[in-house]
């Protein structure tokens, strides 16, 4: 240890790393704050180790150790985010955690000696698995590969905390100490361990505010028309559970409940509070709520994001406020949260309708839409487990209302409506995890604040969709039909249908919807217009048994009104008779009035549960649906693929280069020659050129490469010019390579040209990556050709790529047959297209930094997949990336 300076040199200290702060949640669901430790914490650290217990501070430094002493707490809190890095958790004020990492002076490989301790009264809330995480995620950036821990063997948590962390730990033991030594480099092992973690830890943050054990409501009134009145009936109304506490300064009562002028005078515990004051009030109630020790908040408030540059950052503030206090936040402008379990009853909403129970989770965005989609779901039938609307989701976002209901035993269906995605690349990670087990049927408008609304979003957003097993759906009314299915009818077992109906007409407008959704009608049975209940009871036990049919549409039409009932009950019964057969059931009753329901076939005051069988307005509506869900569960037979890294990869070459031109620029295009190096590290190259000045180097270049060649412009607005005016092609002769440079040359008016070896004949295909204001990183794959671009034939996944989801990227565009051959061209190497796409997507994760990634056109032949044009962009890494120690967003 060094001497205590007498006076130390503020300049001295490096600059903070600003990327390590984080909000992070401990396995309780609480929020945290993270950040490095810096000169001013010195007190905050004393007060912190002089409050922990003797025998924390005995496991922590192998002895009694009551005080810091001045050189140690010099050193703690004076470092330099290297080779010495600490970082401090706190709560609010106070500091209730601290960790540490110091480099070893040993040869061989960095190392670097780790250790934190945890307040007592924070200990099993999992923060020392957070320190370590955050820790190595340090260490890596400062080229650290191996961690060293020191640990009594009668420590057993902390020994536990190494263990479970997904780390090959080595060890050995010196007496009553243990030694412990492991690579910090990420394996899947670990990335899985931080990954379970991150689900528990966002399922019981949300779990939280879902299943409180009281309610204040904030800005609570008698007026009926007043959002703090409406809520407050809703709670009480529905027999919430728990003690619901009115907060109103200028009232002893509200609803006959007693009333409090704020919320710290409460006197019992309060775990959620429902605000629904102005947008000027909000600022003390957080104090208040934030000195009470409130564990979640729902903002009813609008007036925030959606009014400006200064609400942004107000709601930034309100945000950034409640989580340095360990709570979450639902909204502002949110319609509220309800959970329908009996054991907790809450509806916390401003809707004046909410459904019964059911096993439907629902997660809206959108404030205003809450209540119409509320009262639609309850119009149908369909009863939800929870819902949440968001508003502005400035905190609580879809990702965490997936996380918490992939594990939730009362949900089986996900609905969303979303209007924007806050981390695209996890959003992705998630769902094709929970979509294996648990329908996600969305809606979302495919656009961006960024971006106005058009064909490339929409297509982005299907073709994302599709990848991560999320059914989308265009509207409201679609979300319900396939909810209807997904909730209550079992999937089918493939793509066969049979119809059967008593109406010519609405038979075959059933048998064309459902040909024009990919599905296969096997049978279309016309029982006449005259067809008794029966009829029908017969038709569909023969449909449901047999082997050639994997769904059933029923449709009914009476020629004169007449009861449905006897119908209904005909249905029902054929269903029960073959309870083997697991086949969707779907109808269209066309003498039923209002919206399509589940009571339809079951009639009226039945409840909807497991089994009920969906009605639809008409035979096309059912048709969609079927189709939707089909598509969803044949994803779901797909084994799953997991993103491999091909061979011949460079990664610390490339990463050297980045950084290299990111330190002289900043960020900007790659020149030809740097984009070529940079792919080089990936084993992907580009037709070998050389970048010419006169006609002589343009001869001595062509015949360096090897005749035929080509001589192209560099110029942007010569590359991609459908018209070729820029590129002379197949020269065979210096003369025609002298000739082709002074066209070229003189036509452009620039001599920097480049000499090109002439590639395989092939199919022309673009490769793009680039950046998807609402989906991040995303890559495109399309045929090249003006009239293809002009009819957005192209198909987009999300990075990274598997193996699986790079094939399947390289046959999406409507025009990808081509690539497989016709009578006049051969098939081309699409294996060779597909492991491109995957080298990119390693490149493109590899590399953060990477704004922009094209390659136009690819030539595809029967034997290769020829780069002949590449070009590049870097930028600053995007701020929301999902790589690295757990964080919230």
């Amino acid at each position: 240890m060094t001497d205590v300076p007498d006076t130390p040199d503020s300049h001295a200290f490096p600059p903070l790393p600003h990327h390590w702060f984080a909000d992070v949640l401990a396995a309780d669901g609480g929020v945290v704050r993270l950040r490095p430790i810096t000169p001013d914490d010195a007190d905050r650290l004393q007060e912190f180790h002089a409050a922990l217990s003797d025998r924390t501070r005995y496991l922590r430094y192998f002895g009694p150790y009551p005080r810091i002493s001045p050189k140690d707490l010099y050193r703690t809190t004076h470092i330099d985010y290297h080779d010495r890095v600490a970082l401090v958790l706190e709560l609010g004020a106070a500091i209730v955690a601290v960790g540490r990492y110091d480099l070893l002076d040993r040869v061989g490989p960095r190392a670097a000696e780790v250790a934190f301790v945890v307040a007592d009264g924070h200990q099993g809330r999992g923060l020392g698995s957070v320190l370590l995480e955050h820790l190595a995620g340090a260490a890596a950036e400062n080229n650290i590969e191996t961690f060293v821990a020191e640990v009594l063997a009668e420590n057993t948590v902390m020994v536990t905390v190494f263990r479970e962390a997904g780390y090959q730990i080595e060890r050995s033991r010196d007496g009553s100490v243990l030694h412990l030594e492991f690579a910090i480099d990420p394996t899947e092992a670990l990335l899985s361990v931080r990954d379970s973690r991150e689900r528990a830890s966002e399922a019981r943050s949300v779990g939280n505010l879902l299943a409180p054990r009281s309610v204040a409501v904030i800005g609570a009134t008698p007026a009926a028309g007043r959002v703090g009145g409406v809520v407050l009936a809703n709670l009480l109304s529905g027999a919430f559970q728990g003690p619901v506490f009115p907060v109103n300064p200028n009232r002893t009562s509200v609803r006959g409940v007693r009333a409090y002028a704020t919320v710290r005078e409460i006197p019992d515990e309060v775990d959620l509070a429902v605000v629904a004051v102005p947008t000027a009030a909000i600022g003390s109630v957080l104090d208040d709520c934030m000195a009470k020790g409130v564990k979640g908040l729902v903002v009813l408030t609008a007036g925030f994001a959606e009014t400006g540059q200064g609400g942004v950052e107000a709601e930034h503030e309100l945000v950034a406020a409640a989580r340095g206090h360990g709570m979450r936040v639902v909204g502002p402008s949110a319609l509220g949260i309800a959970n329908t379990d009996p054991t907790v009853a809450m509806n916390a909403t401003l809707a004046s309708v909410l459904p019964g129970r059911g096993r439907i989770g629902f997660f809206c965005q959108s404030g205003p839409l809450g209540a119409p989609i509320l009262g639609e779901a309850a119009a149908r039938n369909l009863g939800l487990s929870t819902f949440v609307s968001a508003g502005n989701r400035a905190d609580v976002s879809g990702n965490d209302l997936l996380q918490y209901w992939d594990s939730d035993p009362d949900t089986d269906v996900v609905l969303l409506y979303l209007e924007s995605f806050g981390n695209p690349r996890k959003f992705s990670r998630i769902a094709r995890r929970v979509a294996r087990t648990k329908p996600i049927v969305a809606v979302s408008s495919g656009r961006s604040a960024a971006q106005p609304a058009g064909v490339m979003d929409r297509s982005i957003v299907r073709d994302l969709f599709a990848q991560a097993g999320i059914v989308q759906v265009d509207s409201i009314s679609e979300l319900f039909d396939c909810a209807a299915l997904l909730g209550y009818q079992p999937l089918p077992g493939g793509s066969r249908l049979a119809v059967i109906g008593n109406s010519t007409a609405l038979n075959w407008l059933a048998v064309d919807a459902a040909r024009s959704e990919g599905l296969t009608v096997g049978d279309s049975v016309n029982l006449g217009p005259q067809a008794m209940p029966g009829a029908y009871l017969d038709a569909m036990v023969t449909a449901l048994r047999s082997d050639e049919i994997d769904a059933v549409i029923v449709v009914f039409a009476p020629p004169v009104p007449q009861p449905t009932g006897g119908f209904a009950d005909a249905i029902r019964a054929a269903a029960a008779a073959v309870p083997e057969a697991e086949k969707p059931i779907l109808t269209t009753f066309v003498a039923e009035q209002g919206i399509p329901n589940l009571l339809a076939v079951r009639g009226a005051g039945a409840t909807a549960v497991r089994g009920s069988i969906p009605s639809y307005p008409d035979p096309e509506r059912a048709a969609r649906a079927l189709a939707r869900v089909r598509r969803y569960a044949e994803w779901r037979t797909r084994p799953v693929s997991t993103v491999a890294r091909p061979g011949g990869i460079d990664t610390d070459r490339a990463r050297a280069l980045v950084t290299e031109w990111m330190a002289a620029t900043g960020g900007r295009r790659l020149t030809d020659l740097q984009i070529v190096e940079l792919l080089a590290c990936y084993g992907i190259s580009v037709v070998d050129f050389r970048e010419v000045r006169t006609a002589d180097e343009a001869i001595a270049a062509a015949e360096e490469l090897g005749y035929p060649v080509a001589v192209k412009a560099t110029g942007e607005l010569w590359r991609r010019r459908p018209d070729l005016t820029g590129v002379r092609l197949d020269l065979w002769r210096p003369e025609a390579v002298r000739q082709a440079y002074a066209d070229l040359a003189e036509l452009c008016g620039d001599p920097v040209l480049h000499i090109q070896k002439m590639a395989t004949k092939g199919v022309g295909c673009i490769l793009r990556v680039q950046d998807d204001p609402s989906f991040g990183s995303v890559i495109e794959f399309g045929l090249s050709g003006l009239i293809i671009e002009l009819l957005g034939d192209r198909a987009y996944r999300a990075l990274p790529l598997t193996a699986d989801e790079a094939a399947a990227l390289i046959d999406a565009p409507r025009a990808a047959p081509l690539l497989s051959g016709t009578s006049v061209s051969p098939r081309v190497d699409k294996a060779a297209l597909a492991e491109l796409a995957q080298r990119i997507s390693v490149l493109v994760d590899d590399l953060p930094e990477m704004r922009e990634l094209s390659f136009d056109p690819v030539l595809a032949s029967p034997t290769s997949a020829a780069i002949l044009y590449a070009r590049g962009r870097i930028g600053p890494e995007p701020s929301r990336f999902d790589i690295g120690p757990r964080r919230l967003g």
